[in-house]
């Protein structure tokens, strides 16, 4: 008898289970011809074009404009009038799929045993069903650069589109980047607190500096040594060398992660010695050697705008001015929101800090769209709404820049009218509903 009533306990809380799932699947591929009129356009390379009309086909933006009839017959129609329509926007640097919860082992897929992994593959350990992916939707986020993380070099990073079944849909331009965690060129510990800790610490056995140095050289020896691999014709394949021919060939970039000045000046060697396509990733003092980076065209994704100086000295609103002032010296650059708590929802409201901080609101909509598509190599098929792109398309009540007014109604991914519910508005319905909240 108790073993019955112990499965009849578990079937019910299956039942449950069952029953609490989201019913949030992918849509289906984009049949017959879709109308967006009337709306403001912003492009996003910088135009706008008001009372505009676009007309989407098989996954494409068709045309765009202010002159487009609309037949009548089978097409379907959204008036947007009052309303802007934006690029989907594009978060440039995340775990997104690899880790769920940090504080749960077995959601976290994003690194290798070891400092030196380059055929590691994030695509992958992608998991399309992340909870997370359907609340980046929500703002307006369609899609995402899924990278590994690593004690030096973590292997290859993927664009994905938010609205697929598995990995294999998901997947919108693979191991298009290699990840380098640039260890920390500083002759102490990092932070506002290293020179009181290191007060505390005994004394490293060797130079830390000498050390950061010497790894950094074990990955310039490597690509010296995959350098002579790809230039030959192997008998026997190599994968760990394999892994770094799209660099050589120029179909990948190298992502370098760091944010001191230092670090930076690293990268300069790495386009020197083997002329690689550098972005640095975290950039918080790229500000300070913007002409540098313009002059061996070296793109930046800044992080995090949200957040403290990186020097005592800098000035209190620095990370909010950073943007404004790399785009005042020509770097390509875009925005990113690596808060592990938003894990990227605030992506378009940093924008919108750039925005009040010197840049335009379409030079800051270009951050996080079209900019973040050249650098993530993704410019050919999105970023803007132009004819021949895929359809990757935002409708919002009000500025997306502007948490006030940012609400988005509809949202597009290659044509594909998605579903924009996620768990924070199912909780939010649910307790509404228990304290009969109207």
């Amino acid at each position: 008898m108790k073993k019955i009533i112990i499965s009849l306990s578990v079937l019910l809380l299956l039942i449950g289970v069952t029953n609490a799932q989201e019913t949030i699947y992918p849509a289906k591929t984009q049949k017959g011809i879709i109308f967006l009129k009337n709306g403001t356009v912003h492009v996003g390379n910088g135009t706008v074009i008001e009372n505009a009309t676009i007309k989407l086909n098989n996954g494409k933006i068709e045309e765009v404009g202010n002159n487009i009839a609309i037949p009548q017959g089978d097409v379907q129609v959204f008036d947007a009038t009052g309303k802007h329509i934006y690029p989907g926007l594009i978060l440039p640097a995340s775990n997104l799929g690899l880790q769920e919860i940090s504080g749960v082992r077995a959601t976290t897929d994003f690194n290798e045993i070891g400092e030196m992994n380059p055929s590691i593959r994030s695509i992958a350990a992608y998991n399309a069903d992340s909870k997370i992916t359907n609340t980046l939707r929500s703002n307006g986020i369609l899609l995402a650069h899924t990278a590994p993380v690593g004690a030096l070099l973590a292997g290859q990073s993927s664009v994905v589109q938010l609205d697929a079944w598995h990995w294999e849909d998901a997947a919108y331009k693979m191991d298009n980047g290699m990840h380098i965690y640039l260890p920390s060129l500083l002759g102490r510990p990092g932070g506002r607190l290293g020179a009181l800790f290191a007060q505390f610490m005994p004394q490293a056995p060797t130079d830390p500096l000498k050390a950061a140095l010497d790894r950094i050289e074990i990955v310039k020896e490597y690509f010296r040594q995959a350098k002579v691999y790809i230039d030959n014709t192997p008998k026997e394949s190599n994968l760990k060398l394999e892994a770094a021919r799209g660099l050589f060939q120029k179909k990948q970039k190298l992502f370098l992660h760091g944010n001191q000045v230092k670090q930076m000046l690293l990268a300069i060697d790495f386009v020197k010695e083997f002329g690689f396509d550098v972005v640095i990733v975290g950039g918080s003092e790229s500000w300070q050697i913007a002409n540098l980076l313009k002059q061996h065209n070296i793109s930046v994704i800044l992080s995090q705008m949200h957040n403290l100086p990186t020097l005592d000295d800098d000035d209190v609103d620095m990370p909010y001015k950073a943007p404004a002032v790399l785009q005042k010296a020509g770097v390509l650059f875009c925005i990113n929101d690596d808060d592990p708590q938003n894990r990227g929802r605030n992506l378009a409201f940093n924008a919108g800090t750039a925005a009040a901080y010197g840049l335009t609101k379409e030079e800051a909509l270009s951050a996080i769209t079209l900019n973040a598509a050249k650098i993530l190599g993704t410019e050919q098929t999105t970023g803007s709404i132009e004819k021949g792109k895929d359809a990757n398309i935002i409708i919002s009540t009000g500025d997306i820049l502007d948490m006030h007014t940012s609400i988005v109604e509809h949202a597009f991914i290659q044509g594909r009218k998605i579903i924009l519910d996620d768990k924070h508005k199912q909780l939010y319905e649910r307790y509404k509903h228990k304290y009969s909240i109207k």
